[in-house]
């Protein structure tokens, strides 16, 4: 496992993952493109519940620009698994955020994932600041 210099104990946020049938490869294992699917999952409604309001991704302006997966133990049906995410740190224009999906009972890091979003103007398709309230506000719930 890949050595971080932030916590990787510590997350405030999780999100229940409902696996599906269809979710499983040939082995019987979820399969990893359906485990990037849970990591959205899981920083869609961690913006939602740290913001306070349902995102509108067709206004709001963060684009994801960087994934970087780790995937360490299989996941099978039945398993009772979620998503636990946090941001771990900011830039100018930037925010870096870290998941896990573990395995509820065992609380067996099933797979990890670290991610970088970028501000984003739409309309001149260029990277842009990252509102003050973003910066306000996450860091404010991580330091809870």
């Amino acid at each position: 496992m890949k050595q971080y210099d932030f916590d990787t104990t510590k997350f405030l946020h999780q999100t229940p993952i409902q696996m599906r049938f269809s979710d499983l490869d040939a082995l019987n294992h979820v399969n990893n493109g359906f485990q990037m699917h849970y990591f959205d999952v899981g920083r869609i409604n961690y913006f939602a519940d740290v913001l306070k309001r349902e995102i509108d991704w067709t206004k709001d302006f963060l684009v994801l620009v960087h994934l970087e997966l780790d995937f360490i133990a299989p996941i099978e049906m039945g398993m009772d698994v979620y998503v636990q995410t946090k941001t771990i740190g900011f830039g100018q224009k930037s925010m870096r955020m870290f998941q896990r999906i573990i395995d509820k009972k065992t609380m067996e890091v099933k797979s990890t994932c670290f991610s970088i979003l970028s501000g984003f103007n739409r309309e001149k398709q260029t990277s842009e600041s990252l509102p003050q309230e973003y910066l306000d506000t996450f860091l404010a719930f991580e330091n809870t």
